[in-house]
């Protein structure tokens, strides 16, 4: 008996092929590496900083050069133009990052193991959410930082947006702050799960449309 789709909506719900599961498994390495390298790094450089200050940000947790001692220094900077202490607990609202990697890698496996084209959908667009709430969660709280400044602070500067990719002239100091190979990874991972998203509905409209004009050709 052939169960194959008559239509493009049939489609959605047909079994993922074989390729397509294989793809689906592979992505899942760069998702687990994601925990293993840092998402974001933020540096500074001043005259009396020749080498520079820099943090990694990981999912889990805030590594500072220097043997973790730039974090401390560049919170003593911060001190003095009233801005607040950079540490995890201020960056709690990542903190539901490592369940929303650990949750795509479930329905990942699952997608691969179990799942049609409706499901593979379906992963696509939970990819996409938590990829731009992540972002948009780390752009709040740099705004909150570069913003809730402490008015009786030794140095008194205007409230300004640090920079989020690229660099920014703070006073005496040069800013950056660059995506790094986690997030490359967590990207890798999501234009790899919506390309084949993609190239599965694309293969089922051409499937659906040969199979209409096979079907008007018998009908005649």
């Amino acid at each position: 008996m052939d169960h194959r789709a008559d239509n493009f909506w049939d489609y959605l719900g047909e079994p993922l092929r074989g390729r397509a599961r294989l793809v689906l498994i592979a992505l899942i390495v760069p998702l687990l590496l994601s925990f293993a390298f840092p998402l974001w790094r933020i540096s500074m450089k001043a005259p009396q900083y020749p080498d520079g200050l820099w943090l990694d940000i990981y999912s889990n947790e805030l590594v500072g050069g220097n043997g973790g001692h730039d974090v401390q220094e560049i919170n003593t900077l911060n001190h003095y133009i009233g801005m607040g202490r950079i540490t995890r607990d201020e960056l709690r609202d990542l903190d539901w990052m490592p369940f929303g990697i650990a949750a795509m890698v479930l329905l990942s496996l699952r997608c691969a193991v179990l799942g049609n084209v409706r499901a593979l959908i379906d992963l696509s667009m939970v990819a996409a959410f938590i990829m731009v709430a992540a972002f948009g969660r780390f752009v709040a709280v740099l705004w909150r930082f570069g913003h809730d400044l402490d008015p009786t602070a030794p140095v008194r500067v205007q409230p300004f947006m640090p920079a989020v990719i690229g660099s920014k002239q703070i006073a005496n100091f040069t800013t950056w702050s660059m995506p790094q190979l986690g997030s490359v990874c967590l990207g890798a991972f999501t234009v790899g799960i919506w390309c084949t998203t993609l190239l599965c509905l694309y293969a089922g409209r051409q499937r659906a449309a040969a199979r209409a004009v096979l079907h008007r050709v018998v009908s005649a």
